[in-house]
């Protein structure tokens, strides 16, 4: 867990004013022992619940998308209209509940190794992520 100096450190290195609102989302985000997923929305409504603070979602947004250019969080797109955030920037697989819009981390023997057979000629494999669709069967629901 971080506290308001690194806080405020990593504001600064990701372009922003270290502001109490801006401190105030980096406890949201990086003061937890587990990484976690969050739409911005989520993310605000978080803020306002659990640190009793109200931000606006442009200001939620700005942080989000400047620690996102810099590293500290990785975006997933899970449609052309929906984006989620992750904690963990680490290279690993997701899953995610159509039915329920939870986004959860594949583990490792969870979804086998991924072998790319196209010629990618003067090209290199950066990564491979993953992300699994999962919806109930309606179809054995009657």
């Amino acid at each position: 867990m971080l506290n308001n100096k690194e806080y405020i450190n990593k504001l600064r290195h990701s372009g922003l004013r270290p502001t109490r609102q801006r401190v105030k989302i980096c406890e949201a985000l990086f003061n937890t022992e587990k990484t976690f997923h969050f739409t911005i929305k989520d993310l605000a409504k978080i803020i306002a619940e659990n640190l009793n603070e109200k931000i606006s979602l442009a200001t939620v947004y700005n942080t989000v998308h400047a620690f996102k250019k810099k590293g500290y969080l990785k975006e997933i797109y899970v449609s052309a209209e929906k984006s989620y955030y992750d904690t963990n920037i680490t290279e690993h697989h997701h899953f995610f509940n159509e039915d329920t819009n939870q986004l959860l981390d594949a583990e490792s023997h969870e979804i086998s190794s991924i072998e790319i057979n196209k010629d990618l000629s003067n090209k290199k494999v950066k990564s491979v992520e993953v992300l699994v669709r999962l919806a109930s069967d309606n179809q054995n629901q009657k």
